[in-house]
C-alpha cells in the first residue's frame, strides 16, 4: 500500500477536467461481453479495477486495444473461449458480479465463491444478484462454491427489488436485454452510472424504457451488436474538485461537469455555506465562500444532509462534505442511510482535531471549524474516505500523511497530478 504525503495549507485554484466514471465503465465493459462484435469505448479512465477486467478478458481470448493516453478502448470478444481458463472467476474485486449475465449467456454455467471483495463499507450481499438471475430463469445450487446455470437462456419476468441496488439493477438489465420476452424491474436503481449502462445497452441494440426511473421495462432481443460508447463524466470527481477548492479557500473550475445531475449536490454545498456556479458545462467554486452552515427555519432542529440511493444525495459523496464541514462555522447532522460502516473512519478524522459525535452507525454530528492540526492518519479501504482525509490534510498548514491511500487509484486515475495542477503539494510514498 502507498501513503500520501500532503503539505497542506495552500489554496487550490485552477481549471481541471474530470475522468470518465469508474462506476459506469466497469459495468459497460462487462456488458461488451454480451456481443461478439467490436465495441469502442471513449473517455475511458485508467483505473486498477479496469486492469483486472482487461486481464481476465485477454486470458479468455478476447482482443482489447487500450490507448490509455487517449482514453480509448476497442473490445472484441469474438475469440472468447467457451470454457474459463480457471475453474472460478477472479475473486479480488466486487465488479466480478457484473460478469454473471454475460458469462451465463456464453457458457451456460458458472462457479462462484461468495466472498468477492469491494471495500470496507459493509457486507455486500450476493443474494439479490442470485434472486434476479433466478427470476429470469437461472438455477442456483451447490454450497461453497455456488453453481449458477442458465443453459436454456434467460426468460423475461417481473421482479421487485428489496432495495435500490445499483449492481443488481445493472445485472438485471444485462440479463433481460437478451431474455426471451419482456422483463420489468420495480424499485430499480437510477444513478447516473446505471443510466449510462442502460444507454450503452440501447446503443448495442437493447430495448429499454424507463431509464432514469425506478421502473425499467426491457424487451429482450436475439442479439446485441457492436457500438461506440462514450463513458460519462465522473460526477463524484467533479464534486471532489469543487470540495477541494472550497475547503482550501481557492477557486476551482471543473469542465464537463454534467450539471443535469447537480441540483441536489449544489443545494447540499449551499447548506455548508458554499455556492457552486454552473457556466454551461463548467462548474465553479469561487474564492471567498462564507463556509457558514445554514440555520434551518425549523430552529429546534440541526441542519442535515442525508444520503441514500439516487435521486437522494449520493452516499459516495457524503465523506467529501463531511470533510468540508470540519472547516465550516456551525453544527450539522449527516445521515448515511445505506452503509453500516460508512462512518468507521471518524477516529481518523478526529486525529486532525475535528469534533465529531457518532450517534450510531448511520448518523454523526460535526461541530465545525474547530482548530485543526497536521496528523498521520490511516485510510480505511473506502475510496471516498481516503479522498476526504486527503482533503482535510490539504486544508491544514503543515505536513500530514494519509497512510494506505492507494485505494484512491481505483476511482481517480490522475488524483495527485490533478491536485498538483491546482497548486497542491503532495506525493505518493
Amino acid at each position: 500500500m502507498a501513503d500520501l504525503v500532503v503539505n497542506g495549507g495552500k489554496p487550490l485554484s485552477g481549471t481541471v477536467t474530470p475522468s470518465g466514471n469508474k462506476n459506469s465503465v466497469l459495468p459497460i465493459l462487462c456488458a461488451t461481453l454480451l456481443s461478439d462484435e467490436p465495441v469502442d469505448l471513449t473517455n475511458v479512465p485508467d483505473i486498477t479495477d479496469l486492469d483486472k477486467l482487461v486481464s481476465f478478458f485477454e486470458s479468455q481470448g478476447s482482443r482489447i486495444q487500450w490507448d490509455r493516453a487517449k482514453g480509448t478502448m476497442r473490445v472484441d470478444h469474438g475469440g472468447f473461449r467457451s470454457t474459463l481458463s480457471n475453474a472460478e472467476l477472479p475473486q479480488d474485486m466486487r465488479s466480478t458480479v457484473l460478469l454473471y449475465p454475460a458469462l451465463l449467456k456464453r457458457l451456460g454455467k458458472i462457479t462462484i465463491r461468495t466472498n468477492a471483495k469491494g471495500c470496507s463499507l459493509g457486507v455486500r450481499e450476493i443474494d439479490p444478484h442470485l434472486d434476479v438471475l433466478a427470476a429470469l430463469g437461472a438455477t442456483v445450487g451447490g454450497g461453497e462454491p455456488l453453481v449458477i446455470s442458465a443453459e436454456r437462456g434467460f426468460v423475461g419476468a417481473r421482479h421487485w427489488l428489496d432495495y435500490m441496488s445499483v449492481t443488481v439493477t445493472e445485472n438485471f438489465a444485462m440479463a433481460a436485454a437478451l431474455a426471451k420476452g419482456t422483463s420489468t424491474l420495480m424499485n430499480a436503481a437510477s444513478e447516473p452510472h446505471v443510466q449510462d449502462l442502460c444507454k450503452a445497452l440501447v446503443s448495442m441494440g437493447a430495448k429499454i424504457t424507463g431509464i432514469g426511473t425506478s421502473m425499467l421495462s426491457i424487451e429482450g432481443v436475439g442479439r446485441l451488436h457492436g457500438a461506440t460508447v462514450e463513458i460519462g463524466t465522473d460526477y463524484h470527481e467533479v464534486t471532489t474538485f469543487l470540495a477541494l477548492g472550497a475547503i482550501t479557500g481557492g477557486e476551482v473550475s471543473v469542465r464537463n461537469s454534467v450539471p443535469q445531475h447537480f441540483d441536489l449536490i449544489t443545494r447540499s454545498f449551499r447548506k455548508l455555506g458554499v455556492t457552486v456556479e454552473h457556466e454551461g458545462t463548467t462548474a465553479i467554486v469561487r474564492k471567498g465562500q462564507t463556509r457558514a452552515i445554514e440555520t434551518p427555519y425549523t430552529a429546534n432542529l440541526l441542519p442535515k444532509i442525508e444520503a441514500a440511493p439516487w435521486p437522494y444525495f449520493s452516499v459516495d459523496l457524503l465523506p467529501l462534505l463531511i470533510a468540508l464541514s470540519t472547516r465550516c462555522d456551525g453544527t450539522i447532522h449527516f445521515w448515511n442511510k445505506v452503509y453500516e460502516n460508512g462512518f468507521s473512519w471518524m477516529p481518523e478524522l478526529a486525529k486532525f482535531g475535528a469534533h465529531v459525535l457518532v450517534s450510531d452507525p448511520h448518523r454523526i454530528v460535526v461541530f465545525g471549524n474547530r482548530p485543526l492540526r497536521p496528523a498521520v492518519v490511516d485510510s480505511p479501504y473506502v475510496i471516498r474516505a481516503a479522498v476526504a482525509l486527503t482533503m482535510v490534510a490539504a486544508a491544514i498548514p503543515g505536513k500530514s500523511v494519509v497512510r494506505n491511500a492507494e485505494i484512491i487509484k481505483r476511482a481517480h486515475p490522475r488524483f495527485v497530478e490533478n491536485l498538483r495542477s491546482l497548486g497542491a503539494d503532495l506525493e505518493w510514498k
